[in-house]
């Protein structure tokens, strides 16, 4: 097969062949030719036999791999391996939990769990776009224990924003969604006034339209945009006042953390929102026909200058109990 791979299927046939995986990731990485990653020369040379660079400048590292620079790098896994777990999470919309991949690859659990949160930060694209413009819905949402589970003194004290720090096993997300754009997303320590503002000012461009809740953390914010906001006691959408495009995001998250992963750490969890905020801001459109070939050829350009170890990943300075979803 030469043609570049469409589907899961073509995918694990295609990359069977590490040329076939070597050519695919150099296209995407060097789009104007090989480049050494640590002087930047383009005089280098591949060695078919070792399926490395030299680079013609002597200095410490003048040889380098494809992995080389990338959330790949010091893998002993090869690319066969790799690059269709790496499509797999680009596409499957609920994600793909660490013992499906263990059981489908046949390697241990604790390195497929290192392989997804290293493609997870590949999936990290913080500065893409900018800030949100237009017009903006911006809503917040828990992560943690079931609601109904909890006892009902302690869900009516967190209804009424008692407690919301973190405690209690709930965890604070925040979003913003551009209408017909992307969404940003980010795990906050709580929901008070500075940091639910400090969010939107990051996320949203100032003078753009929001539209929130009624959450009293949001007021305060109309002197910076034109803030419209709908009262979920009373209605969930006011003609085009309301965030029913952000709750269709929450529900993706939470039907992959529910679902999929079943349980997550706190100190995780940015993670996967990352991991969904990506999937959703590649989504296929009317306007923009994306398909799982696209979602992943994307993937692959985004590995590129990040580095995760696994001291790096588990070094949790407060490490909490998993919070079943």
């Amino acid at each position: 097969m030469t043609q570049e791979p469409k589907t899961l299927a073509d995918a694990i046939v295609y990359f069977q062949s590490p040329d076939n995986c070597i050519d695919y990731l150099a296209l995407r990485r060097w789009r104007n030719g090989v480049t050494c990653p640590t002087c930047g020369r383009k005089d280098v040379s591949f060695v078919p036999s070792r399926r490395l660079w030299q680079c013609k400048t002597r200095h410490p590292k003048a040889q380098f791999s494809i992995k080389t620079g990338t959330v790949l790098e010091d893998s002993p896994l090869g690319l066969e391996k790799w690059l269709p777990v790496m499509w797999k999470v680009a596409n499957c919309k609920n994600g793909v939990s660490s013992w499906e991949i263990h059981r489908s690859l046949g390697v241990s659990q604790k390195a497929a769990w290192f392989m997804v949160h290293r493609i997870r930060l590949g999936m990290q694209d913080k500065e893409s776009g900018g800030k949100l413009g237009g017009t903006v819905e911006i809503d917040e949402t828990y992560i943690g224990g079931k609601a109904r589970n909890m006892h009902k003194a302690k869900r009516r004290r967190l209804s009424d924003g008692v407690g919301m720090q973190g405690g209690h096993g709930k965890t604070v997300v925040i979003g913003a969604l551009e209408r017909g754009g992307k969404v940003k997303a980010r795990v906050i320590g709580d929901r008070k006034y500075p940091a639910v503002h400090g969010a939107v000012r990051d996320f949203v461009e100032r003078g753009s339209a929001i539209m929130t809740d009624e959450f009293p953390a949001y007021l305060g914010l109309a002197a910076e945009y034109e803030h419209q906001f709908v009262n979920h006691l009373e209605k969930y959408v006011d003609g085009q006042v309301h965030t029913q495009g952000m709750e269709n995001f929450w529900s993706l998250l939470k039907r992959g953390l529910g679902g999929t992963y079943v349980a997550v750490e706190p100190f995780h969890l940015f993670r996967y929102v990352d991991e969904q905020a990506f999937r959703f801001n590649n989504r296929a459109t009317k306007d923009n026909p994306v398909n799982d070939g696209d979602r992943f050829s994307l993937l692959c350009e985004q590995i590129v200058g990040k580095r995760l170890t696994y001291a790096e990943l588990t070094a949790k300075e407060d490490k909490k109990p998993e919070v079943p979803f």
